[in-house]
């Protein structure tokens, strides 16, 4: 089983647009048995995933001795399991720190169940959920805004690991017509990219994975290409 982490410290740069994506293309391009497990207290994945309860029982997962796996659902999606995310994770750093197991996230993947693939969107941020997250996932995809301040703050990232993990890094939201993208992708050629999309704008109108309402569109082809080499180097 491989864990598979769409981390930033920065916000707002496509976490989410990537975890829901990879996870379609895990469950139906390559037909593994994939959780997405959504950790960030907004819930934009679980709510991309059609999970609309609200509750308080995702922080309680860390905290009881019980199975992460009692809390997954299945998903529309064939293949598809999701841990959601609530309000209740605002306080999970505090949660971390209180109980001082440092591979708490980890153990509990162990723990997990019968999945080939389990993919965590993080929230932002060098946190102690951040770390936890780094001990546990054996690949970080780390989404980038092709801008200087965004290229910063990666750089900075990837220092921090020290090469703890293999990263990942792909450059979000191109616009290869503006001279400052073009510049970022000459300077990085080797990085995925994912385009700045109508098709992805609309994910938030249909609820679902760019590939289930526009599976012929650029990104539903960029999304494809970057879970094979994710695949690749997870495995």
């Amino acid at each position: 089983m491989a864990t598979i982490a769409i981390y930033s410290s920065k916000g707002g740069v496509g976490k989410t647009t990537l975890a829901v994506n990879l996870a379609w293309c895990a469950a139906t391009l390559s037909r593994r048995r994939t959780l997405l497990w959504d950790l960030d207290p907004q819930a934009a994945s679980s709510w991309v995933l059609g999970d609309d309860r609200s509750g308080d029982q995702a922080r309680a997962i860390f905290a009881k001795q019980v199975r992460a796996s009692a809390h997954a659902r299945p998903t529309a999606i064939a293949g598809l399991d999701l841990i959601p995310a609530d309000a209740s994770l605002r306080t999970l750093d505090l949660l971390f720190h209180d109980i001082g197991k440092r591979r708490r996230l980890d153990r509990l993947i162990e723990r997990i169940g019968d999945y080939d693939h389990v993919l965590l969107d993080c929230p932002p941020g060098l946190t102690e959920t951040s770390e936890q997250v780094i001990r546990a996932a054996d690949l970080i995809v780390l989404p980038v805004i092709p801008s200087p301040f965004a290229q910063r703050a990666a750089d900075e990232l990837i220092r921090h690991l020290g090469g703890k993990v293999p990263v990942l890094p792909v450059h979000m939201m191109v616009d290869r017509r503006r001279r400052l993208h073009a510049d970022a992708l000459a300077a990085q050629p080797d990085w995925p990219v994912i385009p700045m999309a109508s098709a992805i704008e609309a994910m938030a109108g249909h609820r679902a994975p760019v590939a289930t309402f526009a599976p012929r569109s650029a990104a539903a082809t960029a999304f494809a290409q970057l879970w094979t080499l994710v695949e690749r180097r997870a495995g």
